[in-house]
């Protein structure tokens, strides 16, 4: 066992990777559906991108997300789906316009992809907290796998630039890349870019230079290997976890995980928590 596979250690109270994120990372959400007119269907290999007008609904902040549905929704095999399906926003544009990232992988995906523009994309949102902005003049260092590449597209929107490195499983879902600006890729079968995870990218990053913020979304499996690496380095880091969610505003306690000081909900206290606060990211019902 790795060095860095031992850290379990609380860091101290005065690390920059123990601050807390903040409540001025959220924004609220209009506590009701509402329908937004899809504007646009595009297609990044294995990946469909929604692009849609939501006049009636704030401004969200990076790393929120939003519960999805469309109006051709349920009475499928064994009447699926039932609830909506939770997305983190991919982009926030001018004239409310609002991007998702969707992969087609189950009933409710799969009637999300079926959607046309002139169609409604029906949706609940902003919810959650979003990412917080790196603090002691740290670089920010997004690192995203498979469709966990969408809050990190909009993040390094409002950042400006920041350096991406993201993972996908081959060349297909690789596509996703060109939804970030200069993003460093990896692959499982090397199909594209470096061959192997991308946290063999991260780490050769903060072996170069550990002064950073790290921001992640991805697999459980990734989220730990991001939150191993930087303990190791007390590197801080702000994950954006994912778990089955049934209502997006607390009231089913579908989404809870453990932390360090307790049980959270990731829909109003996530899905963006910070690394420090995690005991693991290998969490039982997290993921697809």
């Amino acid at each position: 066992m790795s060095a860095e596979q031992r850290v379990r250690r609380p860091l101290s109270a005065d690390s920059p990777a123990r601050r807390p994120l903040s409540a001025g990372s959220r924004v609220l959400a209009p506590f009701s559906r509402r329908a937004a007119r899809v504007l646009e269907r595009r297609v990044y290999g294995a990946y469909v991108v929604l692009r849609c007008a939501d006049p009636d609904g704030p401004r969200p902040r990076a790393g929120q997300f939003y519960m999805l549905a469309a109006r051709r929704w349920g009475g499928g095999d064994g009447e699926r789906p039932f609830l909506p399906r939770a997305f983190s926003v991919l982009r926030s544009g001018a004239d409310h316009e609002r991007a998702f990232l969707i992969e087609d992988v189950g009933p409710g995906t799969h009637r999300l992809c079926e959607l046309q523009a002139g169609e409604d994309l029906l949706l609940v949102g902003p919810l959650g907290l979003g990412f917080g902005a790196p603090e002691d003049a740290r670089r920010p260092l997004l690192v995203g796998g498979g469709v966990g590449i969408a809050p990190l597209a909009i993040w390094q929107d409002e950042l400006g630039g920041a350096s991406a490195l993201v993972g996908f499983r081959d060349a297909p879902r690789a596509e996703g890349a060109r939804l970030l600006a200069d993003a460093r890729v990896a692959t499982d079968d090397g199909s594209v870019g470096h061959r192997g995870l991308v946290t063999d990218l991260l780490r050769e990053e903060l072996d170069g230079d550990a002064h950073a913020t790290v921001y992640a979304c991805g697999p459980p499996a990734m989220l730990e290997s991001v939150r191993v690496l930087c303990a190791a380095r007390e590197t801080p880091a702000q994950l954006a976890l994912e778990s089955g969610m049934a209502c997006g505003f607390g009231a089913c306690f579908g989404c809870v995980v453990p932390t360090r000081r307790g049980y959270i909900r990731l829909c109003v206290d996530g899905p963006v928590v910070d690394a420090a606060e995690l005991e693991t990211a290998m969490v039982a019902g997290m993921g697809h």
